[in-house]
């Protein structure tokens, strides 16, 4: 029970981001200046954390270069992608993407993968495939799908990265530093510019909801496994579409309550103990 709550808190954790997110692009901010001050937030929490408990690990950058470009990726794309999706429903293709990603590396790395893991993998991926199916009247922008889509491959990889980490906050921790120069790098580029509400949105993004999130996700990906840990992120978007409802006066429809049915059942089916898991 102690791993299903620390996953769940870890999965309000990444719900918050889309809100947070979407808040903050609702209200002007530019979604380049957004992600990279979410990174340095998230490395100034993490860092003072691993200082306060000892010394910081020696960098290793040929080792990190693979995080830090997944983690680089799913931070931009998913800022530019929130320009246009709403919460929910942006959450739905990232966590989709993630799914197929997780799963995928399962398979590549001969991860056993229990016959009821597959099916609650494919309740919940069917949930969102319903609640995801466009009606004659709504349409997703591709530009902004494609960028959640490459956000959520890249964050899949780096979830799959994770489950090897050695020291979850420390290796989170320079994960998030080194990441700030490409995000840093592109917002440069393009000069955008944050309102005062999306700085505070920003910081809090970065420092509790990712650094914090991100720390305990490695912690507690080891545990998991690929397979376990994708199902269980396929929760994010119902408690997004949640958060959207409550701060954003997004809708909640039958659709949506039948979608999470599937999805939490699925969840709830996955997250099993099997004996040959």
């Amino acid at each position: 029970m102690k791993l299903f709550w620390l996953t769940a808190l870890a999965m309000v954790a990444f719900a918050a981001n889309s809100v947070l997110t979407r808040v903050a692009l609702t209200t002007g901010s530019d979604p380049f200046a957004f992600a990279a001050l979410r990174v340095v937030t998230g490395a100034i929490m993490l860092i003072v954390l691993v200082r306060f408990r000892g010394a910081m690990p020696a960098l290793n950058l040929r080792r990190r270069l693979a995080p830090v470009a997944a983690l680089s990726v799913y931070m931009l794309g998913f800022s530019i992608a929130y320009l246009s999706l709403p919460s929910g429903a942006g959450a739905l293709i990232l966590f989709g993407a993630v799914q197929l990603s997780m799963f995928a590396g399962a398979v590549i790395v001969k991860e056993t993968v229990p016959p009821q893991r597959w099916l609650g993998g494919v309740l919940a991926l069917s949930g969102l495939s319903y609640l995801l199916w466009p009606e004659a009247d709504s349409t997703f922008a591709l530009l902004a799908t494609l960028a959640m889509i490459s956000a959520g491959v890249g964050w899949g990889v780096y979830s799959l990265i994770g489950r090897s980490a050695r020291d979850p906050l420390a290796d989170t921790a320079m994960n998030f530093a080194l990441a700030v120069v490409p995000t840093g790098l592109v917002w440069g580029i393009t000069q955008g510019a944050l309102t005062p509400s999306g700085i505070v949105l920003a910081a809090i993004a970065g420092a509790v909801t990712s650094g914090l999130g991100y720390a305990l996700w490695y912690a507690i990906l080891p545990r998991l496994g690929a397979s376990r840990a994708s199902v269980a992120q396929l929760s994010v978007p119902i408690i997004a579409m949640a958060g959207g409802f409550v701060f954003l006066g997004e809708e909640i429809t039958v659709k949506f309550v039948i979608a999470s049915v599937l999805v939490l059942g699925g969840i709830g089916v996955s997250m099993r103990r099997s004996s040959k898991a």
